[in-house]
């Protein structure tokens, strides 16, 4: 999600917006399926305008926690060939690149993040079902892509129901709920450099609990899914029991940024062993530990994300007392943001 564009040797043809198979959409075939000519490379991003683009909009309003400062720009391109020519003058120009979806998942500098931040729009979220599953851009949202799922019988996606993000970000994180996860469902994902973009298999995506192999500067483009038939009633029942579980369990009508720890190698949970550590409900500042579920910090008016940030501290030190366990953090850290070591 963050790193500098463009430490990634070019795995394309010159010339070709990707590299490897597919067919294309049919509102979208220069971007998805026949070669086009890639965008030029020679003349100015911001200034010109060709990909939509603005100055120190404040990451508060684009995270579902409701706080950090200003990006130094944000972007949304609507193309594979935007994508390709903001990720290239990023690195140009130096900057940093951080792809923001829902911002479900996104803990922000109170400061501001001197990088070049993306949210992908147009064609980068269209959603299709072709060949027994969905091909869908990666700034698909989860909830159209259940839909779209739903609609056409095809069962395997329910537990995304539970986590609210996009496609290509739980690709990189190898989103998962309730024993499922991206990695079980993925066919391919179209990945974007500064240099060009191909397609990679999961295996080459290294999909792993919470993680996956793809380095700074690399966003996914487009996701193909495989899924499998099954009855719609099947499926708008499961989602159903799926999101009841949900609400019953975790803060889902407050503003957070979804689970803050990883489960750890233990027979307890993260969020019971913060609960063990009598820490639901504590404060720092306007962020509080959830009362409902420990593994989840709330905004509970007026917080900062150096607040959040304390309440982690505290959250890791806490239970390495009193387990013996060193907690991952699972929510992305954006700016100069950093956990210190136990």
């Amino acid at each position: 999600m963050y790193g500098r564009a463009g430490r990634r040797r070019s795995r394309t043809r010159q010339g070709s917006l990707f590299a490897g198979r597919g067919q294309a959409t049919s509102s979208s075939r220069s971007a998805w399926g026949s070669p086009g000519r890639s965008p030029e490379r020679s003349s100015p991003a911001w200034s010109e305008g060709r990909v939509r683009s603005e100055a120190g909009i404040p990451l508060s309003r684009l995270t579902t926690i409701g706080t950090g400062g200003p990006a130094r720009r944000l972007a949304r391109p609507r193309t594979l060939a935007e994508l390709e020519q903001a990720l290239h003058e990023a690195a140009d120009q130096g900057l940093d690149v951080v792809v923001v979806g829902l911002g479900s998942n996104v803990l922000a500098a109170d400061k501001g993040v001197d990088a070049l931040v993306l949210r992908l729009e147009g064609e980068l979220a269209e959603v299709e079902v072709r060949d027994g599953g969905l091909s869908a851009g990666g700034g698909a949202t989860n909830a159209v892509c259940l839909h779209r799922a739903r609609a056409a019988a095809l069962g395997g996606f329910e537990f995304a129901s539970a986590i609210p993000g996009t496609l290509g970000g739980g690709v990189r994180m190898n989103a998962g709920a309730y024993g499922r996860d991206w990695a079980q469902i993925v066919r391919r994902a179209l990945v974007a450099t500064s240099s060009g973009s191909s397609w990679m298999s999961p295996a080459e995506l290294g999909l792993a609990y919470r993680q996956s192999a793809l380095g700074p500067g690399e966003v996914v483009a487009r996701v193909e899914l495989a899924l499998e038939p099954r009855p719609e009633p099947e499926i708008k029942a499961a989602i159903s029991d799926l999101v009841a579980r949900r609400k019953a369990t975790q803060p889902t009508n407050k503003r957070t940024f979804g689970s803050v720890f990883k489960n750890p190698d233990h027979e307890l949970g993260a969020g019971r062993m913060l609960e063990l550590c009598g820490l639901k409900g504590h404060r720092v500042g306007g962020a509080m530990i959830s009362p409902k579920h420990a593994n989840f910090v709330e905004n509970a008016g007026g917080a900062t994300s150096a607040d959040c940030l304390a309440l982690m501290v505290e959250a890791r030190r806490r239970t390495h007392e009193e387990f013996g366990a060193v907690l991952e953090r699972e929510v992305v850290l954006v700016g100069e943001l950093e956990l210190a070591p136990l």
